[in-house]
């Protein structure tokens, strides 16, 4: 599964800090202030112009995935003729470390005999098939969710049809709010560490990789979430204590 974590990490981290900084800067602020003149714009700076390049490639994401489903034949190519719940099946059983009774989503197995065929039935963790041109090749690709248990986590897959063959062309387990097609690109959004925020993941077609790549990964604000705790108010100065500043600033690089 694509490796995001690490770097979400990174990313709330830092986020939280921006929040501390902003509520510190404007924590006494009584109402609306000049921020004074535009600053001119300033082209970027290089910087370590001499840095020698790296001799490894950066944190190894996995942008790609994909596999042929074996086990599952598809009439006259037509992708809607395949059942979805025989697609996870064949995924079950090509990855018994996930699905065994020790692996991570091993209750899922109980709850997909819940499924009848097409993916309804009370209690079957199969979500509704949606199916669209995602590789451009003219015909339809389908978009499978179902639900993992016990982590509650949601597995989105993508399979295209090549040379008479399934072929799963994306494969991501994460915590999900929703996905979302738009045009060629799959939108997932997961919740983030802090209220008020979210992560949006965007996979595209990649015709070279013959799979749906890893595009983008932003970290969005979606509403009101916590707020900072307002610091004390200034005390007034007397004739025996220094003058405290009446406000404080800083820059975040």
């Amino acid at each position: 599964m694509p490796a995001r974590r690490p770097a979400r990490t990174a990313l709330t981290a830092a986020a939280v800090a921006l929040l501390s900084v902003t509520a510190v800067a404007c924590g006494d602020a009584g109402g609306l202030r000049s921020a004074g003149g535009t600053p001119a714009a300033v082209s970027p700076a290089k910087l370590w112009p001499d840095l020698r390049p790296a001799s490894s490639p950066a944190y190894p994401y996995d942008v790609a995935t994909r596999a042929v489903v074996k086990g599952i034949t598809v009439p006259g190519d037509d992708i809607r003729k395949v059942d979805p719940v025989r697609v996870v099946e064949a995924e079950i059983k090509a990855h018994p470390d996930d699905y065994g009774s020790k692996g991570a989503y091993h209750a899922t197995v109980d709850r997909l005999k819940n499924c009848r065929a097409g993916g309804d039935g009370a209690g079957c963790p199969l979500l509704k098939p949606y199916y669209r041109d995602l590789t451009g090749d003219g015909r339809d690709d389908m978009t499978l969710g179902f639900r993992l248990y016990p982590t509650n986590q949601t597995g989105v897959r993508v399979y295209t049809v090549e040379k008479h063959r399934l072929v799963q062309v994306l494969a991501d387990n994460d915590a999900i709010l929703g996905v979302e097609l738009a045009g060629r690109s799959l939108i997932e959004r997961s919740p983030a560490d802090i209220s008020g925020y979210e992560y949006r993941t965007t996979w595209v077609w990649d015709p070279g990789q013959r799979a749906m790549v890893f595009s983008r990964d932003e970290y969005l604000h979606t509403g009101n979430g916590r707020h900072a705790k307002k610091p004390s108010p200034t005390p007034s100065p007397t004739p025996t204590s220094s003058p405290s500043p009446a406000s404080s600033s800083a820059s975040v690089r």
